[in-house]
């Protein structure tokens, strides 16, 4: 039986200047690697925007949330179940769920802490309410099982009671630029609108930074632990997780900048032992006085390469651009996942 199935994605991916993901100070992250500055944007940006992608991709079954405010979910979903229930008494059910679950509330009604839950957890919740269970162990059951797509990639953490987590199936890495970057300054004034002709200044000076960068991206999904989760479902929570990681982004910034755009190169394998990240292919900055992309992408190639042939671990399929269109890798990814699991379970 096969214990090992990863399916990395690597992204080459142009961005002009820009501010999509700051520190607490204003500025573009950053992150010294090979002994240069280099732009960053944190892998919790790009997964924030991955969630609001699927969002549009699944239906509301197959999306969590991530909330302070539970007891409303459950309240809305015990609605939802039986019409004749007041708020009141739904607001009241919905307490008492969460108390046999183990989950505590404040005055206020909510949990102390962001929670990710399922639709299909708070309904569970709600029935169970409904019928007035007061076996905890149904209520601990109902929290445990029909994780959303993201929870079952990204993972829940529930520190009061360590046995709701999901252990996370996906990895992404935090985007750094292939080359040395310098942040940048842009000054800017704004004229105030009804300033009469005689009277002379700016409203309102500032200053915004920013870079620009050619960024290295790379996420990948342990499959056998997204089917623990999942099951049937798998292949194609892959190939969503694919296509969101390719395809979104993160909007700091965005109207100042209209900075979106999407990426230059994409190579995607299908792994047997375990997950590869290349960005050593960066470790020395790219220089280039014609762009960064042409060269980065060659340095990835060999990067690839050597590493491939130096510890006999090139990867079982490769999907990437040129051979073919997003579509065809996307698609290509999850036939070859929803092959692998059958030849797993010996069909």
């Amino acid at each position: 039986m096969m214990s090992n199935l990863y399916v990395d994605i690597h992204v080459l991916q142009n961005v002009p200047p820009s501010c999509i993901n700051r520190d607490d100070t204003g500025s573009p992250k950053t992150a010294k690697y090979g002994g240069a500055v280099r732009a960053r944007v944190s892998s919790q940006a790009w997964k924030h925007e991955m969630r609001s992608m699927f969002r549009e991709m699944l239906n509301e079954e197959e999306v969590g949330i991530r909330t302070k405010k539970i007891p409303q979910m459950i309240a809305r979903a015990v609605k939802e179940i039986d019409g004749s229930i007041g708020d009141e008494k739904a607001d009241k059910l919905a307490l008492n769920a969460l108390g046999n679950a183990g989950i505590k509330t404040d005055k206020a009604g909510l949990s102390p802490v962001l929670i990710f839950f399922s639709a299909a957890q708070a309904k569970a919740l709600a029935r169970l309410a409904i019928d007035e269970s007061k076996d905890k162990k149904e209520y601990q059951n109902a929290l445990k099982a029909a994780p959303s797509v993201d929870m079952a990639l990204f993972g829940r953490m529930v520190a009061a009671d360590p046995s709701l987590n999901f252990d996370a199936a996906a990895q992404v890495a935090h985007a750094i630029s292939t080359h040395a970057v310098h942040n940048e300054y842009d000054y800017f004034t704004a004229v105030d609108d009804l300033t009469q002709g005689e009277e002379s200044g700016a409203g309102h000076l500032g200053t915004v930074e920013f870079n620009s960068a050619t960024l290295y991206r790379y996420a990948t999904v342990n499959v056998m632990e997204l089917q623990r989760n999942l099951g049937a479902q798998t292949a194609e929570a892959v190939k969503c997780f694919a296509e969101a990681f390719i395809k979104a982004m993160p909007a700091g910034k965005q109207n100042t900048f209209a900075n979106r755009t999407l990426p230059d190169f994409v190579y995607v394998t299908l792994r047997t032992d375990q997950p590869v990240n290349l960005v050593g292919a960066f470790e020395k900055p790219v220089s280039g006085v014609n762009g960064y992309l042409e060269v980065s992408e060659k340095k990835f190639r060999e990067y690839a390469g050597a590493i491939y042939q130096k510890f006999a671990c090139a990867p079982e399929k490769v999907w990437e651009f040129g051979e073919m269109d997003i579509l065809q890798i996307l698609e290509g990814v999850e036939s070859a996942v929803r092959e692998k699991l059958t030849e797993s379970r010996g069909e």
